[in-house]
């Protein structure tokens, strides 16, 4: 069947976006079956739907690459379904944009010796600020997307809340989200689950119901982010040393570039106990290698910290707020609470490992369910466990 044949016999929620009936909606179509199922509910809820698909980098390239968002496929996969659904569906080049805000960051990060999460950096410079301001200029009311997250209005105005599907929450992802821009944003998807999203999209006859979902960086063919590296800078991968933290020299390494902080396999060197990495040096292009409890971290620097809290964020940090924390998007939040330490830092109440400078520590409440994102920063630096 066609996706709109009888769509009283379509069992699917009817949303409700919080604007008026009629109203334009954005919708950010990345040809998966999560944004696509955002836009169908959209235009079956009786809104006024614009499809708007981002091509981020090199289309011919794009096309060959499988398992990734915004790639060429993805993007024909989002236009049939919106002429499915009837809708219009623009594609815009975001190919600059994208290279500069996101690709040439992935690359310095590393190369300053921490481990960026490009998709994050997507988000915030480019889905959640250009794309944003695009749909406004489209003349949307809001602009919804695919993400698993819930959006909910509390006293003090929009909140972000996580996914009620605990396995597919994207709040780590979208903690840098701003208080305006939680504002003008719908996320559809954050109270159902992923199998029933599917079920969905395979009632409405979509053609992605069954498609995977994508698992690489975009830009990363096969998970191999060194190669990136240098390819974006080149010459950039200079050999050093591998050293102990006790400051024995160990072994010499190709470059910095191919580690990463809480990394045990592939180090190339033989010793007595299972070592880690603990710390990158770039300046000295040296990898400091340790023993597992040397990864063990209690307090973490922040830097360009978004507060989505109530209140202001620095009296909430002076004044030592009790939050849970997360360091690592496959962790659960862990109890920790916020500190100003000549700025934004968190101490935790457990040291963790593995913290990495250039990732994200994010913040949420700290109730049993963590239910609430209060926001969180980007990894600055790290105090090791006494």
């Amino acid at each position: 069947m066609t996706a709109l044949n009888d769509i009283s016999t379509i069992d699917a929620p009817r949303i409700d976006l919080g604007v008026p009936a009629g109203a334009r909606v954005i919708v950010a179509m990345s040809g998966g079956v999560d944004s696509s199922v955002t836009a169908a509910l959209a235009k079956l809820a009786g809104y006024d739907v614009v499809g708007v698909t981002l091509q981020l980098y090199d289309h011919g390239v794009a096309i060959q690459k499988k398992g990734a968002c915004c790639a060429g496929q993805d993007i024909h996969d989002a236009r049939r379904v919106a002429e499915a659904m009837g809708f219009p569906h623009y594609v815009l080049d975001y190919e600059n944009r994208f290279s500069e805000a996101v690709m040439e960051d992935f690359a310095d990060t590393y190369l300053a010796g921490a481990t960026p999460i490009p998709c994050v950096r997507c988000n915030e410079r480019v889905k959640f600020k250009d794309l944003l301001e695009t749909a406004r200029d489209l003349g949307g009311t809001a602009m919804a997307t695919g993400h698993y997250i819930r959006r909910v209005v509390g006293p003090n105005g929009p909140e972000m809340r996580r996914a009620h599907d605990a396995s597919k929450d994207q709040s780590y992802f979208l903690f840098s989200t701003k208080k305006d821009q939680l504002d003008y944003l719908r996320f559809p998807l954050g109270d159902m689950p992923k199998s029933e999203t599917r079920r969905i999209a395979s009632e409405l006859g979509l053609v992605v119901a069954d498609k995977p979902d994508s698992q690489d960086i975009c830009f990363v063919p096969e998970g191999k982010y060194a190669s990136v590296v240098e390819r974006l800078r080149p010459g950039a991968a200079e050999p050093g040393e591998i050293v102990h933290v006790d400051g024995t020299v160990l072994a010499r390494h190709q470059g910095v570039i191919h580690y990463t902080v809480g990394q045990r396999r592939g180090l190339g060197v033989a010793a007595g106990e299972p070592l880690y990495v603990v710390r990158l040096d770039p300046a000295k292009r040296q990898v400091i290698v340790g023993p597992r409890e040397a990864l063990m971290v209690s307090r973490i620097a922040l830097k360009d910290v978004t507060w989505l809290g109530d209140g202001d964020g620095e009296a909430a940090a002076r004044s030592g707020t009790k939050i849970a924390v997360k360091v690592r998007s496959t962790r659960p939040p862990a109890p920790a609470k916020l500190i100003w330490d000549e700025g934004w830092a968190v101490e935790l109440a457990t040291p963790e490992e593995g913290v990495a400078p250039g990732q994200a520590c994010v913040f949420y409440s700290p109730d049993a369910a963590h239910d609430r994102v209060l926001g969180g920063g980007w990894i600055a630096a790290t105090k090791a466990a006494a």
